[in-house]
């Protein structure tokens, strides 16, 4: 780590929040909650904080109103030392717009591919997203990115003033534990924990040639189609804390067949769960899954699962225990541009 000013207060704006459950939530409030338990004061802009409208094709996604005339006093009101905007939608362009307004520095995050995912559901070509993204990130004083494969990607993409923000995994409830919570289903069991939604890939695990049975964790546009197009599949439906620790701990195999995720904290959460993963080896997975005893990469969905079945839940467990929450906190810190850093900009009156 560099020695960087710590900010005291820091303020943060970000589209994605409660209800929402998606890694960039559980990121969020993860590292809020640390630095919070350490004395920094966070405040976070969330779409709960406005009025709003449901995204279409995706309502658990608030777009929130009238966010422009509203978002300065309540950053002013927060007295930060340093700016973190962590989503590109409304509040997030909000915030920038307000940012540069008044001559503050700030962060900025790439935690999801939009591009891709836009491209998913609206068809519009790549290409236009990814003008936008560029647009969103220039005037960032960092990007912060979560794999090298991630920032390897958008320096072709334009955007080259990125920096490394890793992810962690909660160790005491993501465990190994007995398999007796799924012994009600056919063995061996594949396991699926995300948003059941189109950019998730879902149906290339659902139609792997897998025996035993299939098992998706999650909520999400796509459930009821899925469910109707693919009767022999369980799908659980949404679970969380202990319930959702037990899903992982009792299934055979983590199935991950997302080709857009820039990270995926569920793998962390499966191999600390003991539960060796099948992946593609795409940028997400082969930058999480970097040790062959834990999990395999192959384009083949069903051949890797049939490898990591074979494979020790221990040494799945093992390579999880690398990542901390403790550790993404201090990297987050770190990455953060405090006013008045080299910038001749003094922090907002408290």
């Amino acid at each position: 780590m560099t020695d960087v000013p710590v900010p005291r207060r820091i303020a943060i704006a970000t589209d994605a929040w409660l209800p929402q459950v998606n890694g960039v939530v559980r990121t969020m409030r993860t590292v809020g909650d640390i630095l919070e338990n350490r004395g920094h004061e966070v405040t976070f802009i969330t779409p709960n904080d406005f009025r709003g409208f449901p995204c279409p094709t995706y309502p658990e996604i608030k777009l929130s109103l009238n966010a422009g005339s509203r978002i300065g006093p309540m950053i002013e009101n927060a007295s930060p030392d340093a700016i973190h905007i962590s989503t590109e939608g409304p509040l997030g362009v909000a915030a920038r717009r307000w940012c540069l307004r008044n001559g503050l520095p700030f962060t900025t995050a790439f935690h999801t591919k939009f591009p891709d995912y836009v491209h998913a559901r609206f068809r519009i070509p790549v290409s236009w997203s990814w003008s936008v993204m560029r647009w969103f990130h220039a005037p960032s004083s960092g990007v912060m990115v979560a794999t090298p494969s991630m920032k390897e990607e958008l320096r072709k993409r334009g955007i080259e003033h990125t920096r490394m923000w890793t992810r962690g995994v909660d160790l005491d409830l993501f465990r190994p534990r007995g398999k007796d919570f799924l012994d009600h289903l056919p063995r061996p069991i594949s396991l699926f924990v995300g948003r059941v939604a189109i950019e998730k890939n879902i149906e290339a695990f659902l139609k792997a040639d897998i025996p035993g049975t299939k098992l998706v964790v999650g909520d999400g546009p796509q459930l009821s189609t899925l469910k109707s197009k693919y009767p022999d599949v369980v799908f659980a439906g949404a679970r969380h804390g202990e319930e959702l620790a037990q899903h992982f701990s009792a299934a055979d195999v983590f199935v991950f067949p997302s080709l857009t995720d820039t990270f995926g904290l569920v793998l962390l959460e499966a191999m600390a769960s003991g539960l060796p993963v099948a992946a593609y080896p795409v940028a997400g997975p082969r930058d999480v899954v970097t040790d062959p005893k834990a999990g395999v990469l192959c384009e083949d969905l069903a051949e890797g699962a049939f490898r990591a079945l074979k494979l020790s839940p221990l040494d799945a467990r093992l390579h999880a225990e690398k990542y901390s929450w403790d550790r993404c906190a201090d990297i987050f810190l770190n990455n953060l541009r405090v006013f008045g850093e080299a910038s001749g900009t003094e922090p907002l009156a408290a």
